[in-house]
């Protein structure tokens, strides 16, 4: 088939995250044609086959952006200072709407507000959640909602071991390590679901909702895979109310932790009917916490500066 009769999926994001591994699952599928949206089109540096300029801040950007898109990606950053992801991803559905879409998929996250009966306050979660209804009530002929996990490089990055006073490292969290709760996988690998879901509709119904769950861990499950790999590494539980005051935005994350803890990154009840499906279309099984960990995994903060 001749490149430009191939249909057009546009994606939100192309240059974070999520939105660069599904530019990149969708090239090496090879079924569509790949528009990248940025909101700085000149400084793209990735793959796919146009960029176009697009602001979820700045909707009248969004018409031409979508113009002829079979398909949308659509995914918002929550910690962009100043955003209001419902008002940007409703501005984002409707124009998409508009622009004659057959299939939007979504990157949502489980309404934490409602698992919990208002118990835990996490809006970068609840704000996506919210959005589902949206889009339900778009009416696009095929809609799908992609969940991504605990990112796997969070634990290597921002998330991840720190200098301790006797030289070691390790980490000092709110949490019971013992509890399995967190639904882990490596980010980069959403785009295949993202992609299958694209290229094999019938495969779900409307409305599906596909995790990314390459592992299902508790922080001792973690800390083994990472001692077996020969990372000598500890774990210290201290009181949330302590460790609210080690750090701006430690409160915040202490409250992240214990709704893990008390209902699981994607919530209460058993999710592997839909992790399996996620699996089946994405043609492939999510790596694994070890296996990620021995490929990726890397204590930065121990090279002396």
């Amino acid at each position: 088939m001749v490149s430009n009769e191939k249909k057009v999926i546009a994606v939100f994001g192309a240059t974070g995250n999520q939105g660069t591994g599904v530019v990149r699952a969708l090239k090496a599928d090879g079924q569509f044609n790949v528009r990248a949206l940025s909101r700085d089109p000149g400084k793209y540096k990735g793959v796919a086959d146009e960029v176009v300029a697009a602001d979820l801040e700045r909707p009248e950007t969004l018409a031409e952006a979508l113009k002829a898109a079979h398909g949308v990606f659509l995914v918002t950053n929550f910690w962009q200072e100043g955003n209001d992801e419902i008002k940007q991803a409703a501005a984002a559905i409707q124009a998409a709407k508009a622009a004659g879409v057959n299939h939007l998929i979504w990157s949502t996250l489980p309404n934490v507000e409602a698992i919990s009966g208002g118990k835990f306050n996490l809006p970068q979660f609840t704000g996506k959640a919210k959005v589902d209804r949206i889009v339900r009530d778009a009416g696009f002929p095929r809609y799908t909602f992609v969940v991504p996990p605990a990112y796997y490089q969070n634990f290597s990055g921002p998330f991840g071991p720190q200098k301790q006073q006797d030289g070691s490292f390790g980490w000092v969290l709110p949490i019971d390590s013992t509890i399995r709760c967190f639904h882990m996988g490596d980010i980069n690998e959403l785009g295949d679901i993202v992609a299958g879901a694209f290229a094999h509709p019938e495969e779900t119904r409307n409305g599906a909702y596909l995790p990314l769950v390459g592992d299902f861990l508790s922080f001792n499950d973690l800390l083994s895979a990472l001692k077996q790999l020969g990372h000598k590494l500890s774990f210290t539980r201290v009181p949330r109310e302590v460790y609210a005051g080690f750090f701006p935005g430690a409160d915040a994350l202490g409250e992240t932790l214990a709704y893990y803890e008390t209902y699981t990154y994607l919530g209460p009840g058993s999710h592997d009917d839909e992790i399996a499906l996620a699996n089946k279309v994405a043609g492939k099984t999510p790596t694994t916490f070890a296996s990620w960990a021995q490929d990726n995994f890397r204590l930065k903060a121990a090279t002396p500066a």
